[in-house]
């Protein structure tokens, strides 16, 4: 939460919510809190139902986004405070149903 700060009225709020879905639905498996290749920051590794995937914060977009096994591929989801709850629980539910 503390991190998110730095970008007050974006992600804030949502971090909270991300959170809880991430701890609610992952694996027994640790989080990761580093890149996968260790060179890049601000990157969550969680895994669901087996399959790693990476929730990062995209600078631009002013968005958390999440990926399937890398930090490049194609955007799965993307969050902010815009994003309606209902809509979080939908996409946690496609990744662990």
């Amino acid at each position: 939460m503390g991190r998110a700060k730095h970008h007050p009225g974006n992600v804030d709020g949502v971090i909270l919510a991300l959170t809880g879905a991430i701890v609610w639905k992952k694996d027994a498996d640790p989080i990761e809190p580093m890149g996968s290749e260790g060179d890049k920051k601000n990157v969550l590794w969680v895994k669901f139902n087996g399959i790693r995937y990476a929730f990062s914060y995209n600078h631009t977009a002013r968005t958390v986004e999440l990926r399937k096994d890398r930090t490049d591929g194609a955007v799965l989801y993307s969050f902010s405070n815009a994003t309606p709850y209902a809509d979080i629980i939908s996409a946690f539910d496609t990744l662990r149903p």
